[in-house]
């Protein structure tokens, strides 16, 4: 039996699904709860980025497979834009890329199409409230991913700093001191003080050879 919840301000929730039969399922059971209202609907990845842009619902509902822009990339761009956002992945797909990927990406929880109504209800309310949340299945391959035991990678150039370590790897990439600043937020002058400090470290004699030097370590 599903729990009536009644709330003087309902969560507002996002359905972002191509099938429109399992919208209706979805928009179904919220409207036969108290508590929570169904916002808006969207069929496409990108109609969900405008509509959570404008919106701003308490919680998004993220199919993955969805035309044009898959909802691995809405929920980056949603979360982009909104770091707090809350996305709820509902897909189909249980296997460890695509569960990774959405946690990646952004997604506060992952549940499987199929869940009970009860499952459902629970878990939109639990990331509506910020907590992480997984379906049981789900729930399992993600502890046993990070309980397994895993070989520790030697760090690559110890002495370089976690910063000096992306400058380098953006350097083996071609990165220009101009674009590399760029992408990583910085002065120009930070730039080059890093290269500076990475060619002394590496003890190479220009950025060309700590160009080299990343290009052989990997990082290109």
């Amino acid at each position: 039996m599903i729990e009536r919840v009644r709330s003087a301000e309902p969560l507002r929730v996002l359905i972002a699904d191509d099938h429109p039969l399992f919208r209706d399922g979805l928009r179904g059971l919220l409207e036969s709860v108290g508590d929570l209202e169904v916002t808006a609907e969207a069929a496409t990845g990108e109609t969900a980025v405008n509509m959570a842009r404008e919106l701003q619902p308490d919680v998004i509902l993220m199919d993955l497979n969805m035309p044009g822009l898959d909802g691995i990339e809405a929920t980056r761009r949603i979360v982009h834009d909104r770091p707090r956002a809350n996305v709820l992945v509902v897909t189909m797909y249980e296997d460890n890329e695509s569960v990774f990927a959405a946690l990646r990406a952004g997604a506060r929880g992952y549940l499987l199409k199929g869940s009970s109504q009860t499952e459902t209800l629970r878990a939109i309310r639990a990331v509506a409230n910020g907590e992480a949340i997984f379906g049981p299945g789900v729930a399992a391959m993600v502890m046993s991913y990070f309980a397994a035991a895993r070989p520790v990678a030697p760090l690559l150039f110890p002495k370089l700093t976690e910063r000096e370590r992306e400058v380098l790897q953006l350097i083996g990439q071609g990165g220009t001191n101009e674009a590399i600043a760029d992408q990583l937020v910085l002065s120009l002058k930070t730039v080059r003080n890093h290269v500076a400090n990475i060619c002394g470290k590496l003890q190479v004699a220009d950025r060309a050879q700590a160009t080299i030097r990343a290009r052989e370590a990997g990082l290109g």
